[in-house]
């Protein structure tokens, strides 16, 4: 099986940020509201005549991605609508250059992100409202997107890789010349993840052979079968914190944001990367909700960073408490310990390393834990939240 760095570099990454960002925030009802109210070309199309986002909208995000401890962010180049974030060098003109606010907002999301060191990814749909080729010559359609990556790939320098989306919008064994599109992007940009979401219906299912990830859409992450796969392939797990992923300003029905941390523990226990979704209001900026959520979910990262990144699946298996589980990384264990009480008795938990056991420790306080040892098996006796801590998933460091 070929293993190549830059899918093994990916899943170190952990965490990173969606953005669903177009002319559909200035509507506030979700980046499909063209589709679902049937809006018509012309009253949708000409949004871009008031979209002008703040000049500093992209250092603001990328600002709030890296305090939460994103280490890149995927950002919709363009949407379903067929609106671009970026200049289309006269590809058509329904792009940021030619909005209100005549800027290409992808160069100032690339130029933000490279200054934080922040790794840029692009959402690129293959579904298009815009373009009529797509319905009504679909080969025509297909030259005009190979051109659009290829805008993507030359113009804005090293790039983390491209998030396909929307091959779901026609029947299966339709030919969207994937060979062709991916080539492009090997050719510019040989190091790129090429992932393509298999939306809600497919999750972890395996594709073309180019590409690096495998999608989880709102879907909890399971061990992909690379049985027959010829290279190694890394999971992602997409998610947002409420039911749209475009700005909708009466969406109120959020996860916690314990919900949200136990997702991105679920999603290391299988090797994914979570990829949590943020939709900014029309001037770029983050609703207080959101910022307060990326802030709450940092607070939590700043604590187990070590335990989120390189650390990778172990088949030691936990007994005495269901969902915990154990990661590995070298001589050193992550045991991942949900819904410890606060105050009262300790609480057991046993597992076989494989090799002696030098010491055990809780990640945020550094406060050892008591450990016995008998044939093989440890025994930990794990200290439940003092009063006025309760941090949902707790991480022990297991020294070997």
């Amino acid at each position: 099986m070929i293993v190549k760095q830059y899918i093994k570099d990916f899943e170190k990454l952990g965490l990173g940020m969606f953005v669903h960002f177009g002319i559909y925030s200035l509507l506030g009802s979700g980046e499909w509201v063209k589709h679902m109210h049937k809006i018509p070309d012309a009253g949708y199309n000409g949004l871009k005549d008031s979209f002008d986002p703040a000049p500093g909208w992209a250092k603001e995000l990328v600002g709030i991605a890296k305090a939460a401890g994103c280490k890149y962010i995927t950002l919709t180049s363009r949407h379903h609508d067929g609106f671009s974030l970026y200049d289309t060098k006269g590809l058509n003109d329904f792009d940021a250059p030619h909005a209100l606010c005549r800027r290409d907002l992808v160069r100032e999301f690339v130029d933000a992100c490279n200054e934080e060191g922040i790794i840029p990814f692009f959402y690129h749909t293959l579904l298009d409202w815009y373009n009529k080729d797509f319905d009504n010559d679909f080969k025509a359609y297909l030259d005009y997107l190979r051109k659009s990556v290829k805008l993507l790939c030359t113009n804005y320098g090293r790039i983390g890789g491209i998030w396909f989306d929307g091959m779901w919008s026609r029947p299966e064994g339709t030919d969207w010349e994937e060979d062709e599109l991916y080539s492009l992007i090997r050719k510019y940009q040989p190091q790129a993840m090429i992932i393509n979401n298999t939306g809600l219906d497919a999750l972890g299912k395996l594709g073309h052979i180019e590409l690096d990830s495998v999608t989880f859409e709102r879907g909890r992450p399971f061990p992909i079968n690379l049985g027959n796969s010829p290279k190694y392939i890394a999971s992602e797990m997409c998610d947002a914190f409420c039911d749209h992923w475009g700005y909708a300003e009466y969406d109120l029905d959020y996860k916690s944001p314990a919900d949200v941390i136990r997702s991105l523990a679920d999603c290391r226990r299988y090797g994914a990367n979570l990829l949590l979704n943020v939709g900014p209001m029309p001037d770029g900026s983050l609703r207080s909700l959101d910022k307060a959520y990326f802030e709450t979910l940092g607070k939590w990262v700043s604590l187990f960073d070590e335990a989120i990144r390189s650390p990778r699946p172990s088949c030691i298996e936990v007994q005495g408490r269901e969902r915990d589980f154990i990661l590995k990384n070298g001589d050193k264990l992550y045991l991942f310990c949900f819904g410890l009480r606060i105050g009262g008795e300790k609480e057991n938990v046993s597992f076989r390393p494989g090799a002696p056991v030098k010491s055990v420790k809780w990640m945020d306080t550094g406060s050892p834990i008591a450990f016995d040892e008998k044939d093989g098996e440890i025994t930990l006796e794990l200290d439940p939240y003092v009063y006025g801590r309760d941090l949902v998933v707790r991480v022990a460091i297991i020294t070997l």
